[in-house]
């Protein structure tokens, strides 16, 4: 009895200290920076007030921040954000939540409205994804129909091509029914395996970088420094 309980302790102690390595591995993982030299986050207003100088001086090179959501909501947070980031010398850009719930036409009127036309920010992005939508499921057709209405307004503004946020859910779910537009994947401490080629990998939700109090979304660009210039159309 003595002995099977001592094998019951050295297993739990076990387990305990492989939990402990597999959360200080997540903790710090990042992808290999000789490959991934350009790295950003993606913020709202649930990452509070940001040091953006710490930020740019933590190594990021690009941040993007929620805008707008819906057909009516705004982040408190964007126009704050937007130049501070700007002033601290990071690429930004701006993001939409897409919801399921509202026309693509009022979500751009909204993202329109709640952001700045400014000639070198980066691609705007529609954030596509299933948590925290809203209980409908648009068939494919009516989806894609949605989205484009969404993006022709706002890729006439912006004159660049808009960048489609996908999480692996999202993407098995509507792969045939997505326009044809450049990827940004969320991919938790793996590579995108599969699927089309991606501009921007998510690879963190729960990061830490100097100026923000919290966690934060961590990402990768693949194209490199001077790829993120031409990017932002400078």
């Amino acid at each position: 009895m003595i002995g099977w309980r001592r094998g019951v302790a050295l297993a739990a102690g076990l387990g305990l200290t492989l939990a402990a390595a597999a959360a200080l591995w997540y903790a710090r993982f990042q992808p290999d920076p000789r490959r991934y030299e350009v790295r950003g986050v993606d913020v709202s207003r649930h990452q509070g007030e940001v040091d953006w100088t710490a930020v740019a001086g933590d190594g990021m090179r690009f941040a993007y921040l929620k805008a707008s959501e819906g057909g009516a909501y705004r982040d408190p947070s964007f126009a704050g954000n937007w130049t501070a980031a700007r002033r601290a010398g990071l690429r930004v850009g701006a993001y939409h939540y897409f919801t399921f719930c509202r026309s693509g036409a009022e979500q751009a009127a909204n993202f329109l409205a709640a952001t700045p036309h400014v000639a070198d920010a980066l691609p705007p992005v529609l954030d596509l994804e299933f948590g925290g939508n809203c209980g409908l499921r648009p068939g494919p057709e009516t989806l894609r129909r949605q989205i484009e209405a969404f993006l022709a307004p706002v890729e006439a503004r912006e004159g660049k091509a808009a960048i489609l946020y996908l999480t692996p859910e999202f993407q098995a779910a509507y792969a045939d029914a997505l326009p044809d537009r450049p990827l940004w994947r969320r991919s938790i401490a793996v590579a995108p395996i599969g699927g089309p080629k991606w501009l921007f990998w998510q690879y963190h939700n729960r990061g830490q970088v100097k100026g923000v109090k919290g966690p934060v979304d961590l990402n990768v660009y693949a194209g490199g420094v001077a790829g993120l210039a031409r990017l932002a159309g400078s």
